[in-house]
């Protein structure tokens, strides 16, 4: 069994774990009513996505999220939550010690041994959610969780369904499909965003994500036999039969959309098994972006 397969299996018990600690950050993670934005690169920043439509979405505050590189320098928030599992990404270092002495920072990070520790104000240590692969699966859903429970969002349905996802086989004839599109709509964006980055890190596929209702205007035209559409939460009113008649199969997401997360980390695997490929060792890529001047 690989590191990830490992890690993406001990989920429900990280986010268990992450529930339970929400009120001991709750001072650090942005109070009701401040302008909060959250940070991060790849796999965090749609975990960023995802925790700032659902903290607007509660009616907690406005909350922007944001690339570490791409944050706009002139404008002004209450806190910053950069969400960061190595705790050594150069993006996400440089911009605390930007925001130093003018902005509050907070830093969720995995490994208590790494820069971050003294680049934030505040620190979220997740240890026990830490990972050996490159390929990120639990540390990214167990911030989420953390984020979730810290917004007063109950997430014991998240964790019995990301024991569904972890019990049940995938669809039969799923794994052959030649192209993936993930699709979600408000917070289930961003993990649709992720589940087609973790089928590209592991398994090297073709995989596109859209917002629901962004997915008539133009990129049904690659959907046909031999592609897969996966709906993270309620699909719009005729999609799903709009997606059929092409000859595309259509996935319901029936779970939470982060256990459906899971279940498309599981397929990442298995389409990486299929095509012979080590989903520990995606082409290309190192457990963090660190990067050197000259």
């Amino acid at each position: 069994m690989s590191h990830v397969e490992r890690e993406l299996s001990s989920q429900p018990e990280c986010w268990e774990r992450a529930a339970a600690l929400s009120a001991e950050y709750r001072d650090v993670l942005g109070a009701p009513d401040e302008r909060l934005a959250v940070v991060g690169c790849g796999t965090s920043y749609f975990m960023a996505q995802a925790v700032a439509c659902l903290r607007e979405g509660t009616g907690l505050g406005e909350t922007d999220a944001f690339a570490a590189s791409e944050f706009p320098a002139g404008r002004r928030y209450d806190r910053v939550v950069a969400l960061t599992r190595s705790g050594t990404t150069t993006e996400v270092l440089d911009l605390l010690a930007q925001l130093r002495g003018r902005t509050p920072t907070t830093a969720i990070t995995a490994d208590p041994d790494t820069p971050v520790m003294a680049a934030a104000d505040d620190l979220v240590v997740l240890a026990f959610a830490d990972e050996k692969s490159v390929v990120q699966t639990r540390f990214a859903t167990t911030a989420l969780t953390l984020l979730r429970a810290h917004l007063g969002l109950s997430t014991s349905k998240a964790v019995a369904d990301a024991r569904t996802a972890l019990a049940e086989p995938l669809p039969d004839g799923l794994v052959d499909c030649a192209q993936f599109t993930f699709l979600g709509s408000g917070w289930s964006n961003g993990l649709a965003q992720e589940a087609a980055l973790k089928m590209r890190e592991a398994s090297l596929s073709w995989t596109e994500a859209y917002p629901a209702m962004e997915y008539r205007h133009g990129p049904i035209s690659i959907s046909t036999a031999n592609t897969a559409t996966w709906m993270f939460g309620n699909a719009p009113a005729g999609l799903a039969e709009q997606v059929e008649a092409t000859g595309a199969r259509w996935i319901e997401g029936r779970l939470d959309p982060l256990a459906e997360l899971v279940r498309a980390q599981r397929l990442a695997v298995a389409v990486a098994a299929a095509r012979g490929l080590d989903p520990d060792r995606p082409r290309h890529l190192t457990r963090s972006v660190v990067l050197t001047t000259s």
